[in-house]
Order: C-alpha cells, then structure tokens, then sequence
C-alpha cells in the first residue's frame, strides 16, 4: 500500500477496527463524523478492499443494501452451506432419537445460526411436512437430559452407578460401571461401559464392554471415582463402532456367508469390516468382524440372499 497521510492512516485503522468488532459503517455518516468528503470514505474502502487481498486474509468488505452499511465479511464460509444444513436437518429428523420437545428446538437452532438470513425460509419450508409429521421415539424419555454429563464421565474416566431397566425382564438392576463411549445407532443412545461386578455373568473374563440404552437407564451418578483402561487393552470408541452394528451383547466373533442379493453395497455399508474374499456370477463370499448376537437376526433377515452364515 502506498505512503498514506497520518489523518488518513488514522482513520482507516479505526474504519478497519470499527469493521473486525462486527459494525456497519454508512459512508455519508462516516463523512460527516470524520469531516471528509463521502468520495473519500469510498476511497478509504477500496484501500481497505486492496489491503485485505493483498495479504491474502480471508476477508472483505460488502455493502448490505438493506442496511446500507458497509461490514467486514469472511470470504471463506465458516457455516454451513444451504446444502449441508438441509442435509443434517433430514438426518436428525429420520433418525427419530429425541422427544418432539427436543428436536424442534435443536432444527430451528441450526437453522436460525447457520442459514443464511434469505435461505432461511427455503430451508424452514423444505423440512416443514417432516417436522409436522415427526414421530417420537415410543419410549417418550427426555434425551439431552445428563448427555453432557455422562460424557464428560467417559471423557474423564469416572465410575458409574446407574440404575437400568433391563430388556427381557422389566425389573430395575443397580450397576457400578466404567463408561468408555456413547454411541447412537437406529433411534436410540447408548452408553458402552465395563461392568466393574462380573460374578452373576457367563464369562466373568469377558473383557468386552456392555451396552446400555440410554433412555433405559433410569438413573445415574458419576462418582468422584476414576479408572484406568490398560493401554495393551484400552477400548477404541471407533473401531468398536465399525464392529457392533446392531448393540447387542456378546463376544468378538468372525462371520463368513455368501451373499446373492441385489446390493452387495448395502451389505458393505451395514458391515464396516466386511471384506469380499470371492465373487462368482453375483455370489459374494463375504468375511466380517462384528460384537454380539444381532449379527444373526441380521442374516435371517435377509432370507434367500444369505447361504452358509456361521
């Protein structure tokens, strides 16, 4: 930039300052408040506009019509685009995890933050059947209530004692656990956590974490206890994900099948670990890692498509 008088220095730097700390600047009142012809402030802009892509900073300066201000803008988006918005509106709204008191709330958020001001109707009118018509999960439970807390209990490493409804029979258990993850699949929350008493189960040895529905824990407390998961043995919230697809209990197991559906795709999405060690004339032999027993429900369901499951 070339050698600039010190009133003129003076006064860009404070338009520039005026501009990072987010205000609009009309360049007739800023004429008339710095006692310099307007053509001057629209100098002093295209000065600060030459500045800013001369140092390659990732800004400018816009006039917005409506104001008829002048303000500082990011040229590179931090939000979302209209896209992408719409696109984690339609996820939330399938995955049908929360009470209509939660999740309405959580859409409009995202939509008021992170839409721009004219997209912000097109986006409203796009999601507004799925939101009148949204389903509530059928345990009616509120979700975000201690979410936060329970994380920052895994984050930190601090035992459990939760009070859970379990499953087959509906009686309430007490349990001190070691909570490693939280997980969401098909609904629902879930906690993954190390029993800390293992004496009333099968294999007391079993070094695999138990799930637990989130909506089914009735109560809880972090206690100002903490663990420590063994490096050789410590649980990888990420690789266990790619492996428990159907949060049921149970062991590390390989499956082995042949797949003859129509999409071996799909089979390869629901089963992050699934390899294809062979394929002859539409028949996939597939090889997969997975925790639990849902994996069994899973293949009966696929009826004729699926031949020698073990």
């Amino acid at each position: 930039m070339d050698y600039l008088p010190e009133a003129k220095s003076a006064r860009l730097l404070a338009i520039y300052a005026r501009l990072l700390s987010g205000e609009g600047l009309n360049r007739v009142a800023l004429a008339g408040e710095y006692g310099v012809a307007v053509r001057s402030i629209q100098r002093d802009i295209e000065s600060l506009r030459c500045f800013l892509a001369e140092q390659r900073l990732p800004q400018d300066v816009v006039y917005d019509r409506r104001e008829r201000a002048y303000k500082l803008v990011n040229s590179v988006p931090r939000g979302l685009s209209n896209s992408e918005i719409l696109a984690v509106c339609k996820i939330l709204l399938e995955s049908r995890s929360m009470r209509r008191d939660e999740m309405m709330p959580i859409l409009d958020k995202l939509i008021d933050c992170c839409v721009p001001e004219e997209s912000k109707r097109a986006v409203t009118e796009l999601i507004a059947n799925e939101k009148h018509h949204y389903v509530e999960p059928h345990h009616g439970k509120h979700i975000l209530d201690g979410l936060w807390e329970i994380g920052q209990a895994v984050k930190h490493r601090q035992v459990m004692e939760i009070t859970y409804e379990r499953m087959k029979e509906p009686r309430l258990v007490s349990r001190r656990v070691q909570p490693v993850g939280l997980m969401f699949s098909e609904y629902y929350f879930y906690l993954t956590a190390f029993l800390e008493d293992r004496t009333d189960f099968e294999n007391p040895d079993d070094l695999f974490p138990t799930i637990y529905r989130l909506d089914r824990i009735k109560s809880f407390q972090v206690l100002n206890e903490h663990f420590v998961v063994p490096y050789r043995g410590r649980f990888e919230e990420g690789e266990f994900r790619k492996r428990v697809q159907f949060m049921y209990g149970g062991k590390l197991q390989t499956v082995k099948f042949v797949y003859t559906g129509p999409s071996i795709e799909s089979v390869l999405d629901r089963l992050p670990t699934a390899e294809i060690l062979e394929e002859h004339d539409g028949a996939y032999t597939v090889q997969a890692e997975v925790f639990g027993k849902g994996i069994e429900m899973w293949l009966r369901s696929q009826g004729d498509y699926i031949e020698g499951e073990g």
